[in-house]
């Protein structure tokens, strides 16, 4: 039965004709899958769609149909302003600081602002991309092969291969409707969680020889000089974090990424007893109980003792 939130998208979207959808800075699959899917499924239904990432599509998800038609920068006017997959509006980046909030804000994190005029936050779920995948049908939008593989990476990634802890019988359903659509799994899994670059498995090295372990935390260390020497272009962690939250003895897995003028810090909770968005959240980051993230301001030499200090005491590692 369509939930009333639900039936106000539905509406939106049909009389919407020029619709502009975006998420968060540094993409993730969950981000890519989301944007994509929901943009050609609207694509398919006569709508104008512009589908924007300030940092653009990795290599990694390009072969992703309606990959290369996400733009970098929002261009001439919309009706319909739509962000997905992003729990803080500052994180759809700056292009969007003196824009009017989305009209509808589609969201799976728990520490969602709800900064949306119409929000669609289901913090139970596994992925953005599986509340489009049970949605959609719902607002009359059919879901085609394209738009199945887009969606089946947006849940593939989130979940880390199914295997994170919020992992349902209902999630799986919902990965087996969307190969019944035609999504590859073997494929996708592979693309997504398996295929390293040359260059992302150097940048991995470096980060792998700083590991530390204390306190129950686990963490590793990427540097501006590490990503240059290993001539990764990206200004994330490579997936990292999935390494090093695989590391047994540990309670929490960290990732310190040096970016500009700030730090990225990525918490994965080892332990399912320990939520990890209560700290992220404290450092205006944002996610869930077993994974979350923020971006602190400052050098890593000051940010990372505060960090791993304040990690400690909020969740009371010892």
């Amino acid at each position: 039965m369509e939930s009333t939130i639900s039936k106000q998208i539905k509406d939106r979207l049909a009389s919407a004709s020029n619709i502009l959808i975006v998420s968060h800075v540094r993409p993730d699959g969950d981000a890519i899958g989301s944007l994509i899917g929901l943009g050609l499924a609207l694509q398919n239904a006569g709508k104008t769609v512009q589908m924007v990432l300030r940092d653009g599509v990795p290599g990694s998800f390009r072969h992703l149909a309606g990959s290369e038609q996400v733009r970098k920068e929002p261009t001439g006017t919309w009706d319909t302003f739509i962000s997905v997959d992003c729990a803080d509006y500052k994180r759809l980046g700056p292009a969007f600081e003196s824009i009017e909030k989305p009209d509808i804000n589609i969201d799976h994190h728990i520490t969602n602002e709800k900064f949306g005029k119409i929000n669609l936050i289901e913090g139970d779920e596994v992925a953005t991309a599986a509340i489009l995948a049970h949605h959609l049908p719902e607002w009359r939008l059919v879901i085609t092969q394209p738009i199945a593989a887009a969606l089946l990476t947006g849940i593939v990634t989130d979940t880390l291969g199914f295997r994170t802890s919020n992992m349902t019988p209902a999630s799986l359903r919902v990965a087996a409707l969307l190969m019944e659509h035609g999504a590859d799994l073997p494929d996708l899994y592979t693309r997504a969680l398996v295929s390293r670059t040359y260059p992302a498995a150097r940048y991995w090295g470096a980060g792998l020889s700083t590991l530390k372990s204390e306190h129950g935390i686990v963490w590793g260390t990427l540097t501006a000089a590490d990503r240059k020497a290993a001539k990764y272009g990206g200004n994330d962690d490579a997936d990292l974090i999935n390494i090093i939250s695989a590391i047994e003895g540990n309670k929490v897995g960290m990732v310190f990424v040096e970016q500009s003028d700030t730090v990225k810090i990525s918490w994965r909770s080892i332990d399912s007893s320990y939520d990890v968005s209560k700290v992220a959240k404290h450092f205006n980051g944002g996610g869930h109980a077993a994974a979350a993230g923020a971006d602190i301001p400052g050098a890593m030499s000051e940010v990372q003792p505060l960090v791993l200090r304040t990690t400690q005491e909020m969740l009371n590692l010892k």
